[in-house]
């Protein structure tokens, strides 16, 4: 059971810093857009703002949805 535990740990620390990677490379990519698509909210006053990012998150949720189902099909 460890060594389950322990390859799981290793699987979500290589998405994690794979998921870093990713959201660096983005920011040095301006025509991505990713978090400001035209889906995603943002509400401003004077002293806050609040920032909704549905259309991102649902593109990402899609993606991951993918991903994770062609692992599962490859896995079989």
């Amino acid at each position: 059971m460890n060594g389950s535990v322990g390859r799981l740990l290793l699987w979500a620390g290589l998405v994690l810093v794979l998921l870093g990677v990713g959201l660096i490379a983005a920011e040095r990519f301006p025509w991505l857009r990713l978090g400001r698509l035209p889906g995603d909210l943002r509400f401003g006053r004077a002293n806050f703002t609040i920032y909704l990012p549905l259309a991102t998150s649902l593109l990402l949720s899609v993606l991951l949805t993918l991903i994770l189902w062609l692992i599962g099909r490859w896995r079989s």
